[in-house]
């Protein structure tokens, strides 16, 4: 049996080739994931492992800041001398690290990475962690010279003597290139400066004296451990946050967490398309395969095989078309990871690829995944396999499963449909957004699994609609490709399965996304009453200077600010919750339009008031003229009165959770130090939008961070931030096509071969070899377009669903994409048509007699 399964093997290998490269795909990307994310963190491991101090002493923050606010935490710089007289104390140093910066060149283009990746500040103290080496010119003395370093230089074309401008959270000023810096470790994407460091205290941080954390060095023989306490017993352990090396790398680690979690959790994604769409291909191939080997099972089992020999023949196949399988995917994987790698490195993160790691799980994932995903897709087509008669020999038997009821099928489907039917029904009519999530989540499960399971029931009245015109428009040509479809229900429902799944998809996030962009710009036209709104580019707040300016500019009438700070709120019912509040200037009402279900902006903006959204505070027990305990940044907390509630948790400026705000006075009275994120700008009598616009922008020349946005603007930033995600969708549904193309090429191939003999008979009766590859790509086409109606109703049920947990978080509007819908439609059709062209040549190309002898 061995033997014979290997010589099947190899006597299908091209049968076989397609249905590898599904568990190819699978397996790269499950891998590729996992190499790039370990190499990225072992790569910052070693980073932060070096150039940690031995103890870093940190100003405590107990709030974490969701929103920037602009406000840099310090400590007294002169910390520093009074540790160096701490027992175990070898050296300490005051550090100046400030995050943020904008900087430009004379001819005003922006210096700092595009990329997402910050501009930092530092005070220049050498010592041996630091992770850059000066490689020319000499230190910088005196507040208007400065390092940078050699890539930005590089990248920007900066060279020593030239001037930048530096816009800093207390202003902007300019320094002149004296030295360039040379990274000794791995660049994660930033730009660096370094400054003298009383240059850093006061035009970074605006406060001669103060610093963002000292680093302390151990004297030989004292452990980090030991440094700790005894800085902890100088300073007091409740007054700072001191962290050893190891703390501090594993708190930067986790820093970074968040970013590496996207792309491990974004690449684990397509993995998990490419197997799910690849186990559809899978059961089709060895169904078909199968099928068309009946007479040879059943020869076997004449010759005295038993059922579990031929179960296990055709699982030995399995497996090995999972090794070869699996194999090529880790070699696919580790060159996608090498790619990734390049990328981050025109992305600025230099990683170096010869230091990839591959760890032990990375060949383990791939190897369990390659073979269980070959296993559990061939299992059932195997247990088919060994219910062949051996009086199959002797006949021309198949045992695809033409003609067999459905009944099982139906049950087991109109089970599932129910109640993956109710569960969405729940989610619809859920009041509460983690409720409506979870019965969401289950929902979709179970109606992509009702479908897949009953999508051979809809075959034949399905595809009798979509193909009810060939006859009409191709004749017999098209009546004959119509038939074909419907031969096979299964194999025509699990062909159409691969690219269901990848349209459903892209259905269902196409309405939730367009829902969230309608809801968003609703929400804008309601709320947002400015005629412009100025803001960061990437929302981190600006210098006072730009305030100062824009209230200048001609044609300005008012101006409103508006800044942002964390706060933690202790509520009635006994739940602390932090999130973001915001602080808003006198005369809100005249550039926003606030709901109000109790008081007005007068009572929200006064001093020792706050608002907050009426759905927050019902659920919380809050009642407006009690008084709520509010914690600040830097320790400070306040008892504050709510003054109204309003009714638009969602709103602009309002998104965080509870949507509280209150007065700027109020803000700077316990929360001082931050800077304005927003100004909202109407324009003064008699001067036009147009007008006011471009005297802004003249004036915003020398800030390239910040932008001028009006109420498009400000929609088409919201509906960019929605694309980032839909295209994410996209690019899932692109290769779940691209699977689905050789599942839909793998079956066709398969059922030219089992149609040998009739494709030779219809070639002697007369028919040519372009209506033969009419009739092929006509029914491949119906088969794709089959797969692409289950997958848009499936998909637009999902999203409106979806939709109903939108809703619960203020998004209340309803969109349908119809031009997306279309176009899917029409390209499933197209998708169609190329994966029947390998097919249909080969039909064509048949010999006609030894087509007719055919066994």
């Amino acid at each position: 049996m061995l033997k014979a399964t290997l010589r099947s093997f190899l006597a299908h290998k091209g049968r076989l080739l397609l249905s590898a490269l599904a568990v190819l795909l699978s397996v790269a990307f499950v891998t590729g994931s996992l190499i790039f994310s370990d190499t990225v963190s072992r790569t910052f491991d070693r980073l932060f492992a070096s150039t940690a101090a031995d103890v870093t002493v940190s100003p405590k923050e107990d709030l974490d800041e969701a929103v920037p606010s602009g406000r840099t935490a310090t400590l007294p710089a002169a910390l520093a001398a009074r540790l160096r007289q701490v027992d175990g104390v070898a050296a300490a140093r005051a550090d100046v690290k400030v995050n943020g910066l904008t900087v430009v060149d004379e001819k005003n283009e922006p210096v700092g990475p595009t990329t997402g990746a910050p501009t930092l500040g530092n005070a220049w103290a050498p010592n041996e962690r630091s992770p850059v080496k000066l490689t020319s010119g000499h230190a910088p003395r005196g507040p208007a010279q400065a390092l940078l370093d050699s890539e930005t230089a590089g990248r920007k074309n900066v060279h020593i003597g030239d001037t930048l401008t530096v816009i800093a959270p207390p202003g902007s000023f300019r320094v002149r290139v004296v030295g360039i810096v040379t990274f000794t470790t791995t660049n994660p994407g930033s730009a660096l400066l370094y400054f003298d460091t009383p240059t850093a205290q006061t035009k970074l941080l605006g406060r001669p004296g103060a610093a963002t954390g000292i680093s302390v060095d151990a004297a030989e023989g004292v452990s980090d451990d030991q440094l700790k306490r005894h800085v902890a017993g100088a300073l007091g352990a409740h007054t700072y946050d001191l962290r050893t090396a190891d703390e501090q790398a594993e708190s930067d680690v986790e820093q970074l967490g968040g970013f590496l979690d996207v792309i491990k959790y974004v690449m684990l994604g397509f993995a998990g398309i490419a197997v799910l769409v690849g186990v559809f291909l899978i059961v089709n191939t060895f169904s078909m395969l199968i099928a068309q080997r009946t007479r040879e099972l059943g020869l076997l089992r004449a010759l005295g095989a038993d059922r579990r020999q031929v179960r296990n023949s055709v699982l030995t196949e399995a497996l090995l078309l999972g090794l070869v399988g699996s194999t090529l995917g880790l070699a696919a994987g580790i060159g996608l990871a090498a790619g990734l790698i390049e990328l981050m490195g025109l992305l600025g993160m230099n990683i170096d690829a010869d230091e990839m790691e591959i760890g032990w799980v990375t060949p383990v994932a791939a190897y369990v995944v390659g073979l269980g995903v070959t296993f559990v897709a061939a299992y059932l087509p195997a247990r088919r396999a060994a219910g062949v008669s051996p009086m199959a020999a002797l006949s021309d038997a198949e045992v695809a499963g033409v003609g067999r009821p459905l009944r099982v099928r139906a049950v087991a489907g109109g089970i599932a449909g129910a109640a993956g039917a109710a569960a969405l029904a729940g989610c619809a009519v859920s009041g509460q957004t983690s409720s409506a999530a979870s019965l969401l989540g289950l929902g979709v499960v179970l109606t992509l699994i009702a479908t897949v399971i009953a999508g051979p029931l809809l075959v034949r009245p399905v595809i009798r609609v979509l193909g009810g015109a060939f006859p009409a428009l191709f004749g017999t040509i098209g009546r004959m490709s119509q038939r074909n479809a419907l031969r096979n229900p299964r194999r025509t429902g699990a062909t159409a399965a691969a690219l269901m799944v990848g349209i459903a998809l892209v259905g269902g996030m196409s309405v939730a996304s367009e829902s969230m962009t309608a809801s968003f710009d609703r929400q804008i036209d309601k709320t947002l009453g400015a005629d412009f709104v100025i803001q960061n580019s990437n929302f981190q707040p600006f210098p006072p200077e730009v305030t100062d300016k824009v209230r200048g500019t001609d044609g300005v009438g008012l101006v409103v600010r508006g800044r942002f700070t964390p706060v933690a709120v202790r509520l009635p019912d006994g739940d602390r919750v932090e999130t973001t509040a915001a602080g808003y200037g006198p005369r809100l009402d005249e550039v926003a339009n606030i709901t109000y279900t109790q008081g007005d902006s007068a009572a929200a903006l006064a001093g020792g008031n706050l608002a907050m959204d009426r759905d927050f505070a019902r659920d919380h027990g809050v009642r407006v003229g009690g008084t709520l305990p509010v914690e600040f940044p830097g320790g400070r907390s306040a008892e504050l009165t709510v003054g109204a509630l309003t009714d638009q948790d969602s709103a602009e400026g309002f998104g965080t959770q509870g949507g509280l705000f209150f007065g700027l006075g109020t803000l700077e009275r316990y929360a001082p130090g931050g800077q304005d994120s927003a100004l909202y700008v109407n324009a003064a009598g008699g001067t036009g939008d147009d007008d006011l616009r471009a005297h802004l922008e003249e004036t915003l020349d020398p800030y390239p961070q910040v932008q001028v946005r009006d109420l498009a603007d400000y929609k088409q930033l919201v509906h960019d931030q929605i694309a980032v995600l839909l295209y994410l969708v996209y690019a899932l549904l692109g290769l779940a096509i691209i699977i689905a193309v050789l599942g839909v090429v793998n079956t066709l191939a398969l059922s030219v071969v089992e149609r040998t003999r009739e494709i030779g008979l219809l070639r002697a009766i007369g028919l040519a070899r372009r209506q033969l590859r009419r009739m092929i790509r006509l029914e491949s086409v119906v088969i794709a377009v089959f797969g692409a109606v289950l997958g848009l109703v499936l998909g637009l049920v999902w999203g409106v669903c979806m939709q109903q947990v939108l809703a619960l978080q203020g998004m209340t509007a309803l969109a349908i994409p119809w031009v997306t819908i279309v176009l899917v439609v029409v390209g499933s059709a197209v998708v169609g048509v190329v994966a029947a062209l390998l097919p249909a040549l080969r039909a064509s190309r048949m010999n006609v007699l030894a087509a007719i002898a055919h066994e």
